[in-house]
């Protein structure tokens, strides 16, 4: 099973949207295995957002991240980074398909909800940020074998 970071941004906090987007994840049959609100530092959005440094639009960026409280979500799964970034669709909510996070919820260049790991040495690193291995959390999902066809010994 893959495992991804998934970050509710403040805009999706601010606007009520954790119950709706943690919701559609769990019904598409995403495990999570670690979930908090936090507030996250300049110095940990700094190091989150490090790839974006120089960049026109990183100073906002941080501000943004650290301007309100986040819920940060593991997530585990098969294909489960594949899966939840399709589920976000595109980063601008306006370019966004409907159906999708982004596409049902966003219109906007800037604010776009959420944040999802990109690879899996990504979500690696992610993970390891946000989450002592403490805090993640390992369970027997009873819906798993409705949800993945077990048939072959291995989640299809």
């Amino acid at each position: 099973m893959q495992r991804t970071l998934i970050i509710v941004k403040p805009d999706g906090v601010q606007r009520g949207l954790i119950g709706e987007i943690v919701g559609r994840f769990e019904r598409r049959g995403l495990q999570v295995i670690g979930m908090k609100m936090m507030r996250i530092s300049p110095a940990l959005a700094q190091e989150h957002y490090a790839v974006h440094k120089g960049k026109p639009f990183y100073d906002g960026l941080i501000r943004f991240m650290t301007g309100g409280p986040v819920v940060v979500l593991a997530l585990q799964g098969n294909n489960a980074i594949d899966v939840s970034r399709k589920m976000m669709g595109a980063t601008f909510g306006f370019k966004a398909e409907p159906g999708t996070i982004r596409g049902d919820f966003g219109l906007s260049s800037s604010f776009n909800l959420i944040h999802g790991s990109d690879s899996p040495e990504t979500a690696a690193a992610e993970l390891a940020r946000f989450f002592p291995p403490t805090e993640l959390v390992e369970y027997k999902l009873t819906s798993c074998e409705w949800v993945y066809d077990y048939s072959g010994g291995q989640p299809q």
